[in-house]
């Protein structure tokens, strides 16, 4: 089974809401039981919390209805983690420093393809061409919007979703977008 995560702040609006979008998309395309999706944040500050409301209330008016619209709880993300994944996406530059950051401290070794930034996967997003270059690809933060804020968001990580999807059927599963391998 592959195992991706997503990485925002708090893991209370953005990785949370492309960790709903992401395992809805791998229902449909039929690969739900092949790839276990979950999500964390850098910081602790919102440890345990639930999906922000404006996350919840714009996610389900665009149709998601994902259990974790209501079981979601934040957590920090750990070195455990890092091992433990096949795929970090990041939601912003800082958090991709963060991340590569703790694989550094915790001595974690991760190929260079196995934090990748979530934006990296649409291809209307700005081009990075090195780490410096990173933030062009950030994911809105929504945190201090309003309701705008959080579909502008969802715009983002649902624009980034069938680059998702192929990378996971191609690099992760070895299988062709029509399922063989």
């Amino acid at each position: 089974m592959a195992r991706v995560m997503m990485v925002c702040t708090g893991n209370i609006c953005r990785s949370p809401m492309a960790e709903i979008v992401l395992r809805e998309r791998l229902v449909r395309e039929g690969l739900s039981g092949l790839v276990q999706v979950d999500s964390t944040g850098v910081s602790s500050e919102e440890a345990g919390n639930p999906l922000d409301p404006r996350a919840r209330r714009v996610l389900a008016a665009a149709g998601y209805t994902d259990a974790g619209l209501t079981a979601h709880r934040a957590r920090r993300i750990e070195f455990e983690d890092l091992e433990a994944r096949d795929l970090v996406l990041t939601m912003t530059a800082s958090h991709a420093r963060a991340v590569r950051r703790l694989a550094d401290m915790f001595d974690v070794s991760v190929p260079l393809d196995h934090v990748r930034m979530f934006r990296s996967f649409d291809p209307a997003a700005p081009q990075a061409t090195h780490f410096q270059d990173e933030s062009l690809l950030d994911v809105a933060d929504p945190w201090y919007g309003d309701t705008s804020d959080f579909e502008e968001c969802l715009e983002q990580v649902e624009a980034a979703m069938d680059g998702i999807i192929d990378y996971i059927r191609a690099t992760l599963l070895g299988v062709d977008s029509q399922g063989g391998s």
